[in-house]
């Protein structure tokens, strides 16, 4: 028995990694519902609640699109490459790595920035018309941000797949549109989509609930810092991304100092 189970975590995990992306993008949504239909019944004509369920479903509709265009219309079809990357670390010890490393951790943070979602559908508090809007503008922007960001970085990898498939040589920095104020302006977006989706709970007299978009944002900085190795390891692109990363933002989207320019 132990050694079927050991079989299936060894072989059948790996498949698991495949599936983390499109999980993602829903598993919020059937979260923000479950406290939905568990909340008291005498508080769902809260217009708070009703508005954090729409802007969820906004927001799963934006990443699902992005992922099944990133990935061509295929689920699970390409390994993620930081999995990759584990699994030639850490040879044969990579899969119960990965499980705690990545699996474990991402359904912490998937309970952790949904807390928001449990502090609006348990509160009877009525619509605060500066703060609640506030909080809802800022998801608004944090989503179309994001959109913005994963759209211009598809139209440069599809760009270059052209020129490939025409024996041109491709460009080896995006760094325009977006992009030329954030190196990651796509990650920003996320951010602020849920610290803004925790103003919320905030607004209900529970900050707490914040505590799920810190600990996401921690374990961003681990994956900003694995993007930023990947692109430093090609030779040819290190000295034109090390430029890159001196004269632009990390993540907040800032105007470049007439110095550096």
């Amino acid at each position: 028995m132990l050694k079927s189970v050991y079989k299936l975590l060894k072989y059948g995990f790996p498949c698991v990694l495949q599936l983390i992306d499109p999980y993602w993008t829903v598993a919020p949504v059937l979260i923000g519902h479950f406290y939905r239909l568990h909340s008291d019944k005498t508080s769902l004509d809260n217009a708070r609640q009703s508005v954090c369920l729409g802007l969820l479903w906004i927001w799963s509709l934006r990443l699902t699109h992005s992922y099944l265009r990133r990935e061509k219309w295929e689920i699970g079809a390409r390994e993620d490459w930081r999995y990759a990357d584990m699994r030639a670390r850490y040879g044969k010890h990579w899969w119960w790595i990965s499980f705690f490393a990545v699996y474990v951790v991402q359904h912490a943070m998937l309970v952790g920035i949904s807390l928001p979602l449990y502090s609006v559908h348990a509160s009877k508090q009525p619509w605060n018309a500066l703060w609640d809007s506030v909080a809802c503008a800022g998801c608004l922007l944090g989503i179309g941000v994001a959109a913005v960001a994963d759209t211009q970085l598809h139209n440069f990898v599809t760009a270059n797949e052209q020129r490939r498939a025409a024996g041109k040589l491709p460009v080896l920095l995006l760094n325009t549109g977006l992009w030329r104020y954030s190196r990651h302006p796509n990650y920003f977006g996320e951010q602020l989509w849920w610290w803004s989706l925790g103003v919320f709970a905030v607004n209900v007299g529970q900050p707490w609930a914040l505590a799920g978009a810190l600990f996401n944002s921690l374990c961003m900085v681990g994956v900003t810092n694995l993007t930023e190795a990947r692109m430093l390891a090609r030779p040819e692109r290190a000295a034109l991304f090390k430029e890159y990363q001196r004269r632009t933002s990390v993540w907040v989207p800032w105007f470049k100092s007439q110095e550096q320019e």
